[in-house]
């Protein structure tokens, strides 16, 4: 299966217009899974059933540490099917508090040179009302769900609290755990959110949604950017202490364009956007080790940027990841790709002489590792 979908992503995906194909599998997935009895199937035959990769963070038990970043499914229509890949967990979004159609087509792109996706998306969502509306209306078993809320691009800077808090309000009963990206840098002025003097209170404004919606105590994170300055991140881990939030996900996509193997005139032509897959794995591993150096065990982080194999999962949980996520990895290693990374990360697990993938989270930068294990393939 995984070298037919090699051979189909070469020889046909690759030259077609990546938001159309991802609308095309998207769809299959959904229909495909819609019949009773596929997705429970699937998920017995790719979940991460390996004992050692059950994981426990944000109050919840996670069959696996490997998740689905938000931007594959913004607007909550099929986290059932793509958890049956074999994803531990589905973070949906990034959601609005109003529907928005997102930046002029086209705007998703591979770089299939760098293993890279470039995107200008723009939070196109259709709005947390209709999203909580099918979160609602979804039967069957319920994956573990992460809710990835952002900024409505017309709504003012000096609104943005309110703006997050009427998401928050109203998908709280839905989430696992909540997530403020205040990091894409498709919505102008959002990445300006991140400095401690904005995002404080909005973070306090969110917090008191989730209050008033009778979820005080819903695990919330925030999601910042590879291209903070080092001290900036310092800041966000220590503003993330002092305001009790559960975590923080590291790290978005990258306006960086250095050291790509794409012809830098064509990379240009492509035009804005936020670059995503395997140039970002350097910088998105020294992000989460300052972040594990600055706040140890007592944040939850998620690590996510660059994560193609089971090797590099493994770096990033002995880095001071709790969970990973993927997405670009999905696209270049297809349906199989979640399954095949957590069968690698529970061999990697093993050979290391660890009972769980838990114990292994911070070895490299708290200095607990037993041993170096030889690399999973």
């Amino acid at each position: 299966m995984s070298v037919f979908y090699q051979i189909l992503f070469r020889s046909a995906l690759r030259h077609l217009d990546a938001e159309t194909i991802h609308h095309v599998g998207f769809t299959a997935l959904r229909a495909a899974t819609a019949v009773p009895g596929v997705a429970p199937a699937m998920q017995r035959l790719l979940g991460p059933g390996e004992p050692e990769l059950t994981v426990h963070a944000l109050g919840r038990e996670f069959p696996g540490p490997l998740g689905l970043a938000a931007g594959f499914d913004k607007n909550a229509e099929g986290p059932q099917g793509l958890a049956a890949l074999g994803f531990g967990f589905v973070e949906i979004g990034t959601v609005t508090a109003h529907p928005q159609t997102g930046n002029p087509k086209p705007r998703l792109f591979r770089l299939v040179q760098d293993r890279a996706i470039l995107n200008r998306m723009g939070f196109n969502n259709e709005g947390s009302a209709l999203v909580a509306e099918r979160l609602y209306h979804m039967q069957g078993p319920r994956p573990l769900l992460g809710v990835n809320i952002g900024r409505t691009k017309v709504t003012p800077e000096e609104e943005a609290p309110a703006d997050y808090a009427l998401s928050a309000h109203r998908l709280a009963e839905y989430a696992d755990y909540m997530v403020v990206n205040v990091s894409s840098p498709n919505t102008p002025g959002l990445r300006d959110l991140q400095s401690v003097e904005q995002l404080r209170p909005l973070l306090r404004s969110v917090r008191e949604a989730l209050a008033g919606a009778g979820y005080a105590e819903l695990p919330l994170l925030v999601k910042i950017a590879p291209d903070l300055a080092d001290e900036d991140i310092d800041a966000v881990a220590d503003l993330a202490l002092s305001e009790n939030l559960a975590g923080i996900i590291a790290a978005n996509t990258t306006i960086s364009r250095e050291g790509l193997d794409t012809d830098p005139d064509a990379v240009a032509e492509l035009g804005a956007g936020g670059l995503s897959g395997a140039p970002l794995k350097e910088r998105s591993l020294e992000v989460l080790r300052r972040l594990r150096e600055r706040v140890g065990d007592r944040l939850t982080l998620v690590a996510v940027g660059g994560i193609e194999t089971a090797d590099d999962a493994w770096a990033r949980i002995r880095a001071g990841a709790t969970l990973v996520q993927g997405y670009t990895g999905l696209i270049y290693g297809g349906p199989l790709w979640p399954r095949r990374l957590h069968r690698g990360l529970a061999q990697l697990v093993r050979s290391a002489g660890y009972r769980s993938v838990a114990e292994a989270v911070g070895a490299d930068v708290d200095g607990t590792a037993p041993k170096e294990p030889a690399p999973a393939h």
